[in-house]
Protein backbone atom coordinates (compact mmCIF):
# COMPACT_ATOMS: atom_id res chain seq x y z
CA UNK A 1 0.00 0.00 0.00
CA UNK A 2 1.28 3.44 -0.91
CA UNK A 3 2.04 5.67 2.07
CA UNK A 4 4.36 8.52 3.09
CA UNK A 5 7.12 6.22 4.36
CA UNK A 6 7.25 4.46 1.00
CA UNK A 7 7.53 7.80 -0.77
CA UNK A 8 10.30 8.95 1.59
CA UNK A 9 12.20 5.70 0.90
CA UNK A 10 11.81 6.34 -2.81
CA UNK A 11 13.14 9.87 -2.27
CA UNK A 12 16.32 8.44 -0.78
CA UNK A 13 16.71 6.03 -3.72
CA UNK A 14 16.43 8.66 -6.43
CA UNK A 15 18.85 11.13 -4.83
CA UNK A 16 21.84 11.84 -7.04
CA UNK A 17 20.19 10.35 -10.14
CA UNK A 18 16.96 12.27 -10.56
CA UNK A 19 17.37 16.03 -10.91
CA UNK A 20 15.90 18.25 -8.22
CA UNK A 21 14.02 20.35 -10.72
CA UNK A 22 13.42 24.11 -10.25
CA UNK A 23 10.37 25.20 -8.29
CA UNK A 24 10.05 28.87 -9.10
CA UNK A 25 7.67 31.80 -8.87
CA UNK A 26 5.80 32.68 -12.07
CA UNK A 27 5.14 36.45 -11.94
CA UNK A 28 3.16 36.89 -15.16
CA UNK A 29 0.98 33.84 -14.54
CA UNK A 30 0.42 35.00 -10.97
CA UNK A 31 -0.71 38.44 -12.14
CA UNK A 32 -3.07 36.97 -14.76
CA UNK A 33 -4.63 34.34 -12.49
CA UNK A 34 -4.85 36.30 -9.24
CA UNK A 35 -2.96 33.57 -7.39
CA UNK A 36 0.63 33.33 -6.18
CA UNK A 37 1.79 30.68 -8.63
CA UNK A 38 4.89 28.50 -8.50
CA UNK A 39 5.90 26.13 -11.31
CA UNK A 40 7.50 22.75 -10.60
CA UNK A 41 9.51 22.29 -13.80
CA UNK A 42 9.66 18.56 -14.38
CA UNK A 43 10.05 19.41 -18.06
CA UNK A 44 13.70 20.01 -17.10
CA UNK A 45 14.05 16.54 -15.59
CA UNK A 46 16.56 14.09 -17.05
CA UNK A 47 14.71 12.39 -19.94
CA UNK A 48 12.43 15.46 -19.99
CA UNK A 49 9.64 14.27 -17.67
CA UNK A 50 8.74 13.17 -14.14
CA UNK A 51 8.36 9.56 -15.31
CA UNK A 52 12.03 8.89 -14.57
CA UNK A 53 11.27 9.10 -10.82
CA UNK A 54 8.81 6.22 -10.77
CA UNK A 55 10.69 4.05 -13.24
CA UNK A 56 13.96 4.46 -11.35
CA UNK A 57 12.40 3.71 -7.98
CA UNK A 58 10.69 0.58 -9.32
CA UNK A 59 13.83 -0.79 -10.94
CA UNK A 60 15.96 0.11 -7.89
CA UNK A 61 13.48 -1.87 -5.77
CA UNK A 62 13.86 -4.88 -8.09
CA UNK A 63 17.65 -4.66 -7.91
CA UNK A 64 17.54 -4.53 -4.10
CA UNK A 65 15.44 -7.70 -4.19
CA UNK A 66 18.07 -9.43 -6.34
CA UNK A 67 16.07 -9.24 -9.57
CA UNK A 68 18.55 -8.59 -12.38
CA UNK A 69 16.87 -10.54 -15.16
CA UNK A 70 15.76 -7.51 -17.12
CA UNK A 71 12.66 -5.38 -17.45
CA UNK A 72 10.01 -4.76 -20.09
CA UNK A 73 7.60 -1.86 -20.52
CA UNK A 74 4.99 -0.65 -22.98
CA UNK A 75 5.15 3.02 -23.84
CA UNK A 76 5.49 5.40 -26.75
CA UNK A 77 6.70 8.31 -24.66
CA UNK A 78 8.14 9.46 -21.36
CA UNK A 79 7.79 6.21 -19.42
CA UNK A 80 9.81 4.40 -22.10
CA UNK A 81 12.74 6.77 -21.66
CA UNK A 82 12.52 6.57 -17.88
CA UNK A 83 12.68 2.76 -17.92
CA UNK A 84 15.46 2.71 -20.51
CA UNK A 85 17.56 5.23 -18.57
CA UNK A 86 17.07 3.41 -15.26
CA UNK A 87 17.89 -0.03 -16.71
CA UNK A 88 21.08 1.35 -18.22
CA UNK A 89 22.01 2.86 -14.84
CA UNK A 90 21.78 -0.55 -13.17
CA UNK A 91 23.30 -2.46 -16.09
CA UNK A 92 20.30 -4.66 -16.85
CA UNK A 93 18.46 -5.44 -20.08
CA UNK A 94 15.42 -3.35 -20.99
CA UNK A 95 12.91 -3.98 -23.76
CA UNK A 96 10.33 -1.36 -24.66
CA UNK A 97 7.30 -2.33 -26.73
CA UNK A 98 5.96 0.56 -28.78
CA UNK A 99 3.01 0.80 -31.19
CA UNK A 100 4.01 0.44 -34.83
CA UNK A 101 2.91 4.04 -35.48
CA UNK A 102 5.41 5.49 -33.00
CA UNK A 103 7.45 8.34 -34.60
CA UNK A 104 11.04 7.45 -35.41
CA UNK A 105 12.38 10.21 -33.16
CA UNK A 106 10.79 8.56 -30.10
CA UNK A 107 12.11 5.14 -31.09
CA UNK A 108 15.63 6.52 -31.49
CA UNK A 109 15.33 8.43 -28.22
CA UNK A 110 14.72 5.18 -26.32
CA UNK A 111 17.45 3.32 -28.21
CA UNK A 112 19.95 6.01 -27.25
CA UNK A 113 19.56 4.88 -23.63
CA UNK A 114 20.52 1.34 -24.66
CA UNK A 115 17.09 -0.31 -24.59
CA UNK A 116 15.78 -2.79 -27.14
CA UNK A 117 12.69 -1.57 -28.99
CA UNK A 118 9.95 -3.83 -30.33
CA UNK A 119 7.26 -2.31 -32.52
CA UNK A 120 3.98 -4.16 -32.10
CA UNK A 121 0.30 -3.32 -32.48
CA UNK A 122 -1.59 -0.35 -33.83
CA UNK A 123 -2.14 1.32 -30.44
CA UNK A 124 -0.92 1.38 -26.84
CA UNK A 125 -3.31 -1.32 -25.63
CA UNK A 126 -2.03 -3.85 -28.18
CA UNK A 127 1.57 -2.93 -27.35
CA UNK A 128 0.79 -3.32 -23.64
CA UNK A 129 -0.72 -6.78 -24.09
CA UNK A 130 2.29 -7.92 -26.09
CA UNK A 131 4.72 -6.48 -23.52
CA UNK A 132 3.05 -8.42 -20.71
CA UNK A 133 3.26 -11.65 -22.73
CA UNK A 134 6.87 -10.93 -23.70
CA UNK A 135 7.79 -10.41 -20.05
CA UNK A 136 6.21 -13.70 -19.00
CA UNK A 137 7.91 -15.62 -21.80
CA UNK A 138 11.35 -14.15 -21.11
CA UNK A 139 11.13 -13.89 -17.33
CA UNK A 140 11.37 -10.09 -17.46
CA UNK A 141 9.75 -7.90 -14.83
CA UNK A 142 7.02 -5.71 -16.29
CA UNK A 143 7.25 -2.04 -15.25
CA UNK A 144 3.80 -0.50 -15.41
CA UNK A 145 3.62 3.26 -16.08
CA UNK A 146 1.24 3.96 -13.20
CA UNK A 147 -0.55 1.03 -11.48
CA UNK A 148 2.40 0.06 -9.32
CA UNK A 149 3.03 1.24 -5.75
CA UNK A 150 6.78 1.62 -6.28
CA UNK A 151 6.21 3.67 -9.44
CA UNK A 152 3.65 5.87 -7.68
CA UNK A 153 6.00 6.29 -4.71
CA UNK A 154 8.70 7.53 -7.06
CA UNK A 155 6.30 10.06 -8.60
CA UNK A 156 5.38 11.24 -5.11
CA UNK A 157 8.93 12.50 -4.57
CA UNK A 158 7.89 15.56 -6.63
CA UNK A 159 5.75 16.61 -3.66
CA UNK A 160 8.54 16.17 -1.11
CA UNK A 161 10.80 18.47 -3.13
CA UNK A 162 8.10 21.13 -3.35
CA UNK A 163 7.30 20.99 0.37
CA UNK A 164 10.97 21.30 1.28
CA UNK A 165 11.09 24.64 -0.53
CA UNK A 166 7.60 26.02 0.23
CA UNK A 167 5.79 24.53 3.21
CA UNK A 168 2.71 26.79 3.21
CA UNK A 169 1.14 26.00 -0.15
CA UNK A 170 -2.64 26.28 -0.42
CA UNK A 171 -3.05 24.02 -3.45
CA UNK A 172 -1.19 21.80 -5.90
CA UNK A 173 -2.42 21.43 -9.48
CA UNK A 174 -1.46 18.13 -11.12
CA UNK A 175 -1.93 16.71 -14.66
CA UNK A 176 -3.77 13.38 -14.79
CA UNK A 177 -3.69 10.59 -17.35
CA UNK A 178 -3.31 7.16 -15.81
CA UNK A 179 -3.11 8.70 -12.36
CA UNK A 180 0.32 7.60 -11.13
CA UNK A 181 1.68 11.11 -10.58
CA UNK A 182 -1.34 12.46 -8.74
CA UNK A 183 -1.64 9.28 -6.65
CA UNK A 184 1.91 9.69 -5.36
CA UNK A 185 1.62 13.45 -4.87
CA UNK A 186 -1.80 13.34 -3.21
CA UNK A 187 -0.81 10.63 -0.71
CA UNK A 188 2.25 12.70 0.28
CA UNK A 189 0.23 15.94 0.48
CA UNK A 190 -2.52 14.55 2.68
CA UNK A 191 0.03 12.92 5.01
CA UNK A 192 2.14 16.07 5.35
CA UNK A 193 -0.55 18.78 5.31
CA UNK A 194 -4.17 17.67 4.77
CA UNK A 195 -5.34 21.29 4.38
CA UNK A 196 -3.52 21.64 1.04
CA UNK A 197 -5.96 21.23 -1.83
CA UNK A 198 -5.04 18.71 -4.53
CA UNK A 199 -6.54 19.69 -7.89
CA UNK A 200 -6.49 17.26 -10.80
CA UNK A 201 -6.58 18.42 -14.43
CA UNK A 202 -7.07 16.22 -17.49
CA UNK A 203 -7.65 16.76 -21.19
CA UNK A 204 -11.29 16.68 -22.29
CA UNK A 205 -10.16 14.52 -25.20
CA UNK A 206 -9.09 11.80 -22.72
CA UNK A 207 -12.01 11.86 -20.27
CA UNK A 208 -11.82 8.44 -18.60
CA UNK A 209 -10.36 9.42 -15.23
CA UNK A 210 -12.45 12.58 -14.81
CA UNK A 211 -15.63 10.68 -15.74
CA UNK A 212 -14.66 8.02 -13.20
CA UNK A 213 -13.98 10.64 -10.51
CA UNK A 214 -17.35 12.29 -11.12
CA UNK A 215 -19.19 8.94 -11.10
CA UNK A 216 -17.13 7.52 -8.19
CA UNK A 217 -16.51 4.34 -10.18
CA UNK A 218 -14.18 3.21 -12.98
CA UNK A 219 -15.42 4.22 -16.43
CA UNK A 220 -13.37 3.59 -19.57
CA UNK A 221 -13.57 5.88 -22.59
CA UNK A 222 -14.26 4.53 -26.06
CA UNK A 223 -11.69 6.75 -27.75
CA UNK A 224 -8.95 9.25 -26.99
CA UNK A 225 -7.95 12.25 -29.05
CA UNK A 226 -5.79 15.02 -27.62
CA UNK A 227 -2.56 16.91 -28.24
CA UNK A 228 -1.68 16.05 -24.63
CA UNK A 229 -0.37 12.62 -25.63
CA UNK A 230 1.34 12.11 -22.26
CA UNK A 231 -2.06 11.86 -20.55
CA UNK A 232 -4.00 10.28 -23.42
CA UNK A 233 -5.11 7.22 -21.43
CA UNK A 234 -8.23 5.38 -22.62
CA UNK A 235 -8.96 3.08 -19.68
CA UNK A 236 -9.28 3.92 -15.99
CA UNK A 237 -7.11 2.14 -13.45
CA UNK A 238 -9.18 1.14 -10.40
CA UNK A 239 -5.96 1.27 -8.34
CA UNK A 240 -5.08 4.89 -9.04
CA UNK A 241 -8.77 5.88 -9.05
CA UNK A 242 -9.05 4.80 -5.42
CA UNK A 243 -6.17 7.08 -4.39
CA UNK A 244 -7.68 9.91 -6.44
CA UNK A 245 -11.14 9.51 -4.88
CA UNK A 246 -9.62 9.47 -1.40
CA UNK A 247 -7.21 12.40 -1.78
CA UNK A 248 -8.16 14.71 -4.65
CA UNK A 249 -10.30 17.74 -3.79
CA UNK A 250 -11.46 18.68 -7.28
CA UNK A 251 -11.06 17.47 -10.84
CA UNK A 252 -11.13 19.81 -13.86
CA UNK A 253 -10.94 19.33 -17.63
CA UNK A 254 -9.42 21.54 -20.32
CA UNK A 255 -10.05 21.52 -24.06
CA UNK A 256 -7.54 21.36 -26.91
CA UNK A 257 -7.55 25.11 -27.60
CA UNK A 258 -6.93 25.82 -23.91
CA UNK A 259 -4.00 23.39 -23.83
CA UNK A 260 -2.51 24.89 -26.98
CA UNK A 261 -2.81 28.43 -25.66
CA UNK A 262 -1.13 27.37 -22.40
CA UNK A 263 1.81 25.84 -24.30
CA UNK A 264 2.22 29.07 -26.26
CA UNK A 265 1.83 31.21 -23.12
CA UNK A 266 4.50 29.27 -21.23
CA UNK A 267 6.86 29.44 -24.19
CA UNK A 268 6.37 33.14 -24.85
CA UNK A 269 5.79 34.60 -21.39
CA UNK A 270 7.58 32.21 -19.02
CA UNK A 271 10.32 31.05 -21.43
CA UNK A 272 9.43 27.44 -20.62
CA UNK A 273 8.84 24.67 -23.17
CA UNK A 274 6.32 22.00 -22.17
CA UNK A 275 4.38 19.25 -23.89
CA UNK A 276 0.59 19.15 -23.92
CA UNK A 277 0.33 17.05 -20.76
CA UNK A 278 2.66 19.44 -18.95
CA UNK A 279 0.52 22.45 -19.86
CA UNK A 280 -2.92 21.35 -18.65
CA UNK A 281 -2.49 22.78 -15.15
CA UNK A 282 -1.54 26.18 -16.53
CA UNK A 283 -4.41 25.92 -19.02
CA UNK A 284 -6.81 25.45 -16.10
CA UNK A 285 -5.41 28.54 -14.37
CA UNK A 286 -5.47 30.73 -17.49
CA UNK A 287 -9.06 29.83 -18.34
CA UNK A 288 -10.60 30.16 -14.90
CA UNK A 289 -11.07 26.47 -14.14
CA UNK A 290 -9.43 26.69 -10.69
CA UNK A 291 -11.69 27.97 -7.91
CA UNK A 292 -9.61 29.14 -4.95
CA UNK A 293 -9.55 32.32 -2.82
CA UNK A 294 -7.65 35.14 -4.53
CA UNK A 295 -4.03 35.30 -3.42
CA UNK A 296 -3.82 31.56 -2.73
CA UNK A 297 -0.34 30.09 -3.01
CA UNK A 298 -0.62 27.53 -5.82
CA UNK A 299 1.92 25.03 -7.16
CA UNK A 300 1.51 23.74 -10.72
CA UNK A 301 3.39 20.65 -11.89
CA UNK A 302 4.77 20.98 -15.42
CA UNK A 303 5.01 17.24 -15.88
CA UNK A 304 7.08 17.05 -19.07
CA UNK A 305 8.68 18.88 -21.97
CA UNK A 306 8.96 16.25 -24.70
CA UNK A 307 6.81 17.94 -27.32
CA UNK A 308 7.07 16.96 -30.97
CA UNK A 309 8.55 19.87 -32.96
CA UNK A 310 5.93 19.47 -35.68
CA UNK A 311 3.16 19.82 -33.11
CA UNK A 312 4.92 22.81 -31.55
CA UNK A 313 5.14 24.51 -34.95
CA UNK A 314 1.42 23.96 -35.51
CA UNK A 315 0.54 25.35 -32.08
CA UNK A 316 2.65 28.47 -32.67
CA UNK A 317 1.12 29.04 -36.10
CA UNK A 318 -2.46 28.73 -34.82
CA UNK A 319 -1.63 30.83 -31.78
CA UNK A 320 -0.36 33.66 -33.95
CA UNK A 321 -3.56 33.55 -35.99
CA UNK A 322 -5.83 33.60 -32.93
CA UNK A 323 -3.91 36.46 -31.30
CA UNK A 324 -4.19 38.60 -34.49
CA UNK A 325 -0.46 38.56 -35.09
CA UNK A 326 -0.83 36.76 -38.39
CA UNK A 327 -3.50 36.70 -41.07
CA UNK A 328 -3.94 34.84 -44.33
CA UNK A 329 -5.80 36.28 -47.30
CA UNK A 330 -7.01 34.96 -50.65
CA UNK A 331 -7.30 37.99 -52.94
CA UNK A 332 -8.81 38.17 -56.42
CA UNK A 333 -6.86 40.44 -58.77
CA UNK A 334 -7.31 41.51 -62.36
CA UNK A 335 -4.46 39.71 -64.13
CA UNK A 336 -2.72 42.68 -65.69
CA UNK A 337 0.60 44.50 -65.21
CA UNK A 338 0.72 46.58 -62.03
CA UNK A 339 -2.21 44.88 -60.26
CA UNK A 340 -0.01 42.93 -57.87
CA UNK A 341 2.14 45.99 -57.26
CA UNK A 342 -0.85 48.13 -56.29
CA UNK A 343 -2.00 45.39 -53.90
CA UNK A 344 1.38 45.05 -52.19
CA UNK A 345 1.71 48.84 -52.01
CA UNK A 346 -1.39 48.99 -49.81
CA UNK A 347 0.18 46.41 -47.50
CA UNK A 348 3.38 48.44 -47.41
CA UNK A 349 1.48 51.61 -46.56
CA UNK A 350 -0.30 50.00 -43.59
CA UNK A 351 2.88 48.32 -42.31
CA UNK A 352 1.88 44.70 -42.87
CA UNK A 353 4.84 42.40 -43.44
CA UNK A 354 4.42 39.75 -46.15
CA UNK A 355 5.90 36.43 -45.01
CA UNK A 356 4.50 34.25 -47.79
CA UNK A 357 2.88 34.96 -51.17
CA UNK A 358 1.58 32.91 -54.10
CA UNK A 359 0.13 33.82 -57.50
CA UNK A 360 -2.34 31.58 -59.35
CA UNK A 361 -3.97 32.39 -62.70
CA UNK A 362 -5.00 28.84 -63.72
CA UNK A 363 -7.60 27.75 -61.14
CA UNK A 364 -10.73 26.47 -62.84
CA UNK A 365 -13.00 28.58 -60.61
CA UNK A 366 -11.34 31.82 -61.80
CA UNK A 367 -12.90 34.02 -64.44
CA UNK A 368 -10.74 34.60 -67.48
CA UNK A 369 -8.55 37.62 -66.84
CA UNK A 370 -8.46 37.16 -63.06
CA UNK A 371 -5.83 35.72 -60.72
CA UNK A 372 -5.67 34.58 -57.12
CA UNK A 373 -3.04 35.88 -54.74
CA UNK A 374 -2.58 34.01 -51.46
CA UNK A 375 -0.68 35.98 -48.88
CA UNK A 376 0.35 35.47 -45.25
CA UNK A 377 0.95 38.63 -43.25
CA UNK A 378 2.57 39.49 -39.94
CA UNK A 379 0.23 41.92 -38.20
CA UNK A 380 0.16 43.93 -34.98
CA UNK A 381 -3.17 43.01 -33.46
CA UNK A 382 -6.91 43.30 -34.01
CA UNK A 383 -6.95 47.04 -34.86
CA UNK A 384 -4.13 46.62 -37.37
CA UNK A 385 -6.01 43.81 -39.11
CA UNK A 386 -9.16 45.95 -39.27
CA UNK A 387 -7.11 48.71 -40.92
CA UNK A 388 -5.78 46.23 -43.52
CA UNK A 389 -9.31 45.08 -44.38
CA UNK A 390 -10.58 48.64 -44.73
CA UNK A 391 -7.71 49.74 -46.97
CA UNK A 392 -8.08 46.73 -49.25
CA UNK A 393 -11.82 47.35 -49.61
CA UNK A 394 -11.14 51.02 -50.29
CA UNK A 395 -8.67 49.94 -52.99
CA UNK A 396 -11.36 47.83 -54.66
CA UNK A 397 -9.87 44.43 -53.89
CA UNK A 398 -12.07 41.37 -53.33
CA UNK A 399 -10.68 38.99 -50.71
CA UNK A 400 -11.54 36.40 -48.11
CA UNK A 401 -9.67 35.39 -44.98
CA UNK A 402 -8.38 31.87 -44.44
CA UNK A 403 -8.22 30.39 -40.94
Amino acid sequence: MLDLNRIKTAYERVQGVVHRTPFSYAPILSHMSGYEVYLKKENLQRTGAFKLRGAFNKIATLIEAGERGGVVAASAGNHAQGVAFSAKHFGIEATIVMPESTPLTKVLGVKEFGANVLLHGSNYDEAYAYAVTFGEQNNYNFVHPFTDDDVMAGQGTVCLEMFEEIDDLDAIVVPVGGGGLISGISVAVKALNPSVKVIAVSAEGAPAMKSSYDAKKAIDSTSVRTIADGIAVRDTSPITLEYILNNVDSFEGVCEDEIASAILFLLEKQKVLVEGAGAVGVAALLHGKINLPKGSKVAVVLSGGNIDVTMLSLIIEKGLMKSARKMKLLVTLVDKPGALQSFTQILTDVGANIVQIGYDRTSTDLKFGDAYVTVALETKGVEHQMQIREELKRGGFFFREEH
